[in-house]
């Protein structure tokens, strides 16, 4: 992870965003005020970002188990499909 400071990010923007896509480099460029951001690669963030979901999701699943253990379910028919 590097931090460089906007100036050097803006004299120097192709070689970080080559750093960032070709060596998984993460950039976080330093701004007034703590609004910093981050620059990486679009498949690291895909990749966070489906981490971040898979999480929330396995989040849920836990919350429904325990809901069935408390005796808190409803149990429903099921649909059947018509076969046309």
């Amino acid at each position: 992870m590097l931090a460089v400071n906007y100036s050097t990010i803006r004299n120097n923007l192709k070689s970080y965003c080559d750093q960032a896509t070709d060596n998984n480099e993460t950039v976080i460029v330093t701004r007034k005020n703590e609004k910093n951001i981050v620059i990486m690669s679009l498949e690291q963030y895909n990749s966070m970002l489906k981490a971040a979901q898979n999480a929330e999701y396995l989040a849920k699943l836990d919350r429904s188990r325990e809901q069935l253990e408390k005796g808190q379910g409803t149990a429903h028919e099921l649909i059947e499909a018509d076969d046309e």
